[in-house]
């Protein structure tokens, strides 16, 4: 039986300059290393990431004492060891950020030592055959990848510029993750040449998550660019943030104050003029009745439009099985770092395909050149990634490995 023989923390730096954790994880011969993500648009029920040197002080003096000698392919009884050390249901004493970076250096250790590839051992641990991948609410044969969705225009708090919506994100509707890639830059760079012409080269300064971020504040505006710059059979997706322009039960967008009614109403104008196919936290996220309105209502504009929850959801099962009963949402974000373990990740996500939802694996605003995640969105059968635009070394560090996953899988 293998077992883990070290787990050492140290400290390297994000795509923000920021510090975070790398972890390596090590059993014989057999090393295996993560570096660990952290957002800036963080919803208040996700995990609690702690400072920095806590959380490495934590692994290398309390973690890595307790998985020595434990076999590194047993991945649910890891993580689950991992939660009984913490103790808190937020993970707040040891850190989300240490609980997570030893959840993932243990996993892709597990990979190195069946000497498979990651996304298949995530695959196995799913219980999920690749070979049988299907749509559960078309009940139809689909591809193993992933779709993307580029964002390539930052807003909210991706960007130090004036729009509100965070993410203005476009997703090529091709079967192939080359193609859509393919797609994705040529409209990536369309749309910097019409920014560069219309508004001039300071509107092609770019954002956290490699995103344009123009001098404007207007949704529409931003939306008439991607129109021009976006071929047909591109669509649009926007991550709405909704809960960091929300105070008091309004919401302050582009100078104006809407009630749940009225933004409600913003929305549907937009659904109506644009190819927009997915609202991600259209509402704030205890704003529960303004959710189940936009998951009934809009969905009478088009039926097969996403409502997809983050902030709402935070990768949490608990808060997915609410999410469900209150009817607020079809759609969820899952990032691992929101719930601490890759165990817990697979049990949001396989719940949420339960629901027939859409599964979307995203990335955080503050990434390291860690393709985990790729491989991750592939093992659990996602519908969509979600990595940023297809610029930075870190955004695109996750896009290659999907076309070498590709691939792997094509033969």
């Amino acid at each position: 039986m293998p077992s883990i023989t070290n787990i050492k923390a140290r400290k390297i730096l994000n795509s923000r300059g920021e510090w975070t954790l790398e972890v390596l994880a090590e059993s014989g011969d057999f090393q295996a290393k993560v570096g660990i993500p952290s957002g800036a648009s963080v919803g208040k029920y996700e995990a609690k990431t702690i400072e920095i040197e806590r959380a490495v002080k934590n692994v290398n003096e309390i973690i890595a004492p307790k998985l020595k000698g434990q076999d590194p392919t047993k991945q649910k009884e890891i993580d689950n060891l991992l939660i009984e050390l913490d103790t808190t249901e937020d993970k707040s004493n040891l850190g989300a950020n240490a609980i997570v970076g030893a959840s993932m250096a243990v996993c892709r250790l597990g990979a190195s030592i069946q000497n498979i590839p990651l996304w298949s051992y995530i695959n196995q641990l799913t219980n999920l055959s690749i070979n049988q991948s299907f749509n559960l609410t078309e009940l139809r044969p689909r591809s193993v990848l992933p779709r993307g969705c580029f964002n390539i225009i930052n807003g909210g708090k991706h960007a130090g510029g004036e729009l509100a919506i965070q993410e203005f994100m476009i997703v090529p509707q091709y079967e192939s993750f080359k193609k859509n890639l393919e797609i994705a830059v040529e409209t990536y760079h369309r749309l910097k040449k019409l920014l560069k012409e219309k508004i001039g080269r300071i509107a092609t300064n770019i954002g956290d998550e490699g995103g344009f971020v123009p001098p404007i504040s207007s949704t529409i505006e931003a939306l008439e660019f991607l129109k021009e710059a976006i071929e047909k059979n591109t669509k649009i997706i926007l991550d709405c943030a909704a809960t960091h322009f929300y105070k008091n039960g309004e919401y302050y967008l582009e100078g104006a104050i809407f009630t749940k009614e009225g933004l409600l109403s913003f929305y549907s104008d937009l659904i109506k003029k644009y190819p927009i196919v997915g609202l991600e936290d259209p509402f704030a996220e205890d704003d529960f009745e303004g959710w189940e309105k936009a998951n009934s209502k809009l969905q009478t504009i088009n039926y097969k439009l996403l409502i997809i929850g983050d902030d709402l959801t935070v990768t949490n099962p608990k808060r997915i099985k609410m999410a469900k009963e209150k009817n607020l949402c079809n759609g969820v974000i899952i990032k691992i770092n929101q719930i601490g373990t890759i165990s817990k990740a697979i049990e949001a996500a396989k719940l949420a395909k339960f629901f027939g939802w859409k599964i979307i694996v995203s990335h955080r605003s503050g990434e390291t050149n860690d393709d985990f995640v790729a491989d991750f969105a592939v093992g659990i059968l996602a519908d969509f990634v979600k990595f940023g635009a297809p610029a930075r070394g870190e955004r695109v560090a996750k896009y290659n490995r999907l076309l070498e996953i590709e691939e792997e899988i094509e033969g």
